[in-house]
């Protein structure tokens, strides 16, 4: 009997890379005059403190709201033409031991998705520059090719992102049991439980604790320091996953403190 394939899902922001993937959508979006200065005002503290602290399902849902309120009227084209500067400046600030950690799933088989709260014009896109298989994010409405400012289906966070991966494992035909997942956010929680194998990427407080008291691996990437926490009670596989990580994390990190030397310059 032919084994069900396995996938591997990624969280966008504070997982793939450091920071918020809707601000600089945000940022691309005033500089283009889609937005009016007062509303990206309004998010650069925001993604300030997320880059900080993490989200919040008060900030996420305002984020939401004011990106599809800023969006209302405008066409899908004017939106989807962001992503010529866009992406590449988000490719550019992916951690290197997230690529790693694609390249080591996509050798032993397994299909990668990233999976967002961002606008799906964005994180489908940005996937396909990464040589992920594809991106889930948040739809918003259309009507005659432009945003109404309502949602066109659910938020993708929280259980909204759970749903949407149990929605595509259901279609593809993955073992969930067999998946991985990452994640810096306890928003992410219902995502990280579905699967068997999940990991804490740079986590929040409320999800460290989580992860720390059932044996899932624990990683933190883009720091000088690097270290892996892992209990007892993690899976093998798991913790072969971590081991691996923190591998890449430490050679990322020699790597950099070398250039920062050289450059002589503070390394961000």
């Amino acid at each position: 009997m032919a084994t069900a394939p396995s996938a591997a899902f990624f969280d966008l922001d504070r997982t793939l890379i450091p920071g918020s993937s809707t601000f600089s959508f945000a940022l691309a979006a005033w500089r283009h005059g889609l937005i009016p200065t007062a509303v990206l005002a309004g998010d650069v503290s925001r993604a300030a403190a997320f880059r900080l602290f993490g989200a919040t399902d008060d900030r996420s849902e305002t984020i939401r709201d004011r990106i599809l309120d800023a969006v209302r009227g405008q066409s899908q084209a004017s939106l989807i033409a962001l992503n010529d500067e866009l992406i590449p400046e988000l490719v550019s600030q992916v951690r290197p031991e997230s690529q790693e950690l694609l390249s080591m799933h996509q050798t032993a088989g397994r299909d990668c998705w990233i999976v967002s709260a961002s606008p799906v014009e964005l994180v489908a896109p940005l996937a396909t520059a990464l040589s992920f298989d594809g991106g889930i994010g948040t739809q918003a409405e259309l009507v005659d090719e432009r945003y109404t400012g309502e949602l066109d289906g659910p938020f993708v966070y929280g259980q909204g992102k759970a749903l949407a991966v149990a929605t595509l494992a259901n279609e593809r035909g993955y073992d969930l049991e067999r998946s991985y997942a990452y994640s810096d956010s306890v928003s992410d929680l219902p995502m990280l439980e579905l699967v068997g194998h999940p990991v804490a990427v740079n986590p929040d407080a409320a999800l460290h604790a989580i992860a720390r008291k059932r044996g899932w691996p624990v990683v933190i990437f883009a720091e000088r320091r690097k270290k892996v926490v892992r209990t007892t009670t993690a899976l093998t596989t798991a913790s072969a996953i971590a081991s691996v990580t923190y591998t890449l994390g430490r050679r990322h990190g020699r790597i950099r403190e070398q250039l920062t030397r050289r450059r002589r310059i503070p390394w961000r």
